[in-house]
């Protein structure tokens, strides 16, 4: 399998998951796609994401989530050096927070 075979088959998940419609397909597909840890290590992430983009410190977050040191670090890294993936999704999911009043 060539290299642009590969982006073209792991582009079409990506592709899967703009089709979603809401929250309730979205939870079904990421339930049928992934296992309860892959999902609670994701979700793990991205609330370390968020709390560190809020300023949170290692400690703290640690203490709130549970998530390991090496873990916050890796998305600190993500989010310092990243492909900018978090820096596109974080403000939205902020924005939606604050206009459902969460």
């Amino acid at each position: 399998m060539t290299k642009n075979e590969k982006r073209e088959h792991s582009d079409l998940l990506y592709q899967a998951i703009l089709t979603l419609k809401d929250l309730d397909e979205c939870r079904k597909f990421f339930s049928d796609l992934c296992t309860v840890a892959e999902l609670r290590a994701m979700e793990q992430r991205f609330e370390v994401a968020m709390l560190l983009s809020d300023g949170m410190i290692y400690n703290d977050i640690l203490e709130r989530t549970g998530a390991s040191s090496a873990t916050i670090s890796r998305v600190n890294r993500s989010l310092q050096y990243g492909a900018d993936g978090y820096q596109a999704v974080l403000p939205r999911v902020k924005e939606q927070q604050n206009s459902n009043g969460v």
